[in-house]
């Protein structure tokens, strides 16, 4: 039965999930990020920096220059040393009236030892809005003191806010790469999971076919329809279970009938042989025996049809008994062309065999091999008797061996008036598989030819 997926559950419901996000992430991390940014920098103290504000330093310049009105040059060096230690990073010298550079801190090789009026207007011009800030002033309340300067490079005069502005667009840039970089990530863990569950599944589902494995259930883990497919699958495996068990059971059933009815009919069958036997000693014309052959022949048959019944029920089954050995294959060959020797001839059949002089030392159970050439010859006498030839090669193509067995018969798709179910072969087959052997079949109008390799000792 097929499971309906809730919508809040599904799959389709979190895709579309992750596509709202996108459209509407993006516009909102914009100002998102400038909140995030920018409030934390309007925390910032912006006066912690002494440089940091022009005016008060304009102020306190121009104050000290006031207060060295008719201040002897000691005091103004003094005082000009004072201010230096304050502001460490700033450059400090004074022009006397005489306009002689009397003071500088630090040393400045570029500052000429006496001030023109038009250097003294030039280098004010030049020092205007420039870098280092520049704030020149008159010492004492009138002009005829001299001037002292006061330089302090700009970027010293920056505050963390003012460095943290300048960087606003990076910082703006990073917060969108993170925000960008959380919603690949978690699109990619999205499917991600799906792969990795998808995987699972089809990892399930590979078994060994040979040994007729079925694969094992699945966990489900989310109701979802990758869930609803596990689900089907684990369903799936439960009804081919059932299926599997039910066959086993129906050829359990089948076998244990070949095998009684195999056993039932071998009581009657044996009393009819019986019966016909007795009636061959009797006084018949020339017609009644002709009638017991034809009986005795029939007998025959339904005999090793009930043999192969018998034996192929106990081969499905693993009953047959099996006792491989290490052992002469061409002696064996031998032994059992030699028992149907007298049948080929009676049949007309030319005989050829290429068997190797030497011996062929391999490991399989003599009895399944003596039945397997039994049920080939049969067939051959069945059903390619017409083609009057019949050839048995051994062939040694080390480290195994070549098996073939050939007729010149109308081959197996053309209809046979004694043409069986096809258990003689069924059983070959089976035999051919337990001794570990390769057979192949090769048919047509002109004959039949079946070939059996082994590449093993």
């Amino acid at each position: 039965m097929k499971r309906k997926v809730k919508f809040h559950q599904s799959l389709l419901s979190k895709y579309i999930l992750i596509i709202g996000l996108g459209l509407t992430i993006f516009p909102l991390s914009f100002p998102f990020v400038s909140l995030l940014v920018f409030f934390p920098l309007n925390q910032i103290e912006s006066n912690e920096n002494p440089y940091a504000n022009h005016q008060d330093l304009e102020k306190m310049w121009h104050e000290t220059a006031q207060s060295l009105h008719d201040a002897t040059d000691e005091e103004i060096n003094d005082s000009l040393m004072r201010i230096k230690k304050e502001y460490s990073k700033a450059s400090i010298f004074w022009v006397n009236e005489n306009n002689e550079l009397m003071l500088q801190l630090p040393e400045n090789p570029d500052l000429p030892q006496t001030w023109s009026a038009n250097y003294s207007i030039s280098f004010m011009k030049q020092s205007f809005g420039g870098d280092p800030f520049t704030v020149v002033a008159f010492i004492g309340e009138t002009q005829d003191q001299g001037f002292m300067v006061f330089q302090v490079p700009r970027e010293v005069m920056k505050t963390r806010l003012d460095t943290v502005q300048d960087q606003y667009d990076t910082l703006m840039s990073i917060g969108i790469l993170i925000i960008f970089g959380a919603f690949i990530i978690f699109s990619w863990g999205f499917f991600y999971k799906i792969r990795k569950r998808l995987v699972r599944l089809e990892r399930a589902m590979h078994v060994n076919e040979e040994a007729h494995e079925l694969p094992d259930p699945v966990e489900i883990t989310k109701q979802d329809e990758i869930g609803a497919l596990e689900q089907s699958f684990n369903e799936m495996i439960r009804k081919l279970e059932q299926s599997r068990e039910r066959e086993r059971k129906e050829e359990e059933l089948r076998r244990q009938l070949i095998a009684n009815l195999s056993h039932d009919l071998k009581t009657p069958l044996t009393a009819i042989r019986g019966y016909a036997y007795s009636i061959k000693k009797e006084q018949l014309t020339d017609q009644g025996h002709e009638a017991i052959q034809l009986l005795d022949s029939k007998i025959s048959y339904m005999g090793r049809l009930i043999d192969n019944l018998l034996s192929y029920s106990l081969l499905t089954s693993g009953k047959y008994p099996y006792r491989p050995k290490k052992q002469d294959l061409v002696r064996s060959i031998k032994a059992c062309l030699a028992s149907w020797y007298p049948a080929f001839e009676k049949e007309g059949l030319v005989i050829e065999i290429n068997l190797p002089d030497h011996s062929m030392l391999y490991e399989f159970d003599e009895h399944w091999l003596q039945r397997m050439l039994d049920n080939l010859f049969q067939n051959v006498i069945r059903h390619a008797k017409s083609g009057k030839y019949i050839s048995v090669s051994l062939l040694d193509v080390s480290p195994g061996f070549r098996l073939t067995i050939a007729d010149h018969g109308p081959g197996m798709d053309s209809m046979s008036a004694e043409k069986g179910v096809g258990v003689g072969l069924s059983i070959v087959s089976i035999m051919a598989k337990g001794l570990g052997w390769k057979w192949n079949i090769e048919t047509g109008k002109n004959g039949t030819k079946m070939m059996f390799e082994n590449s093993t000792k």
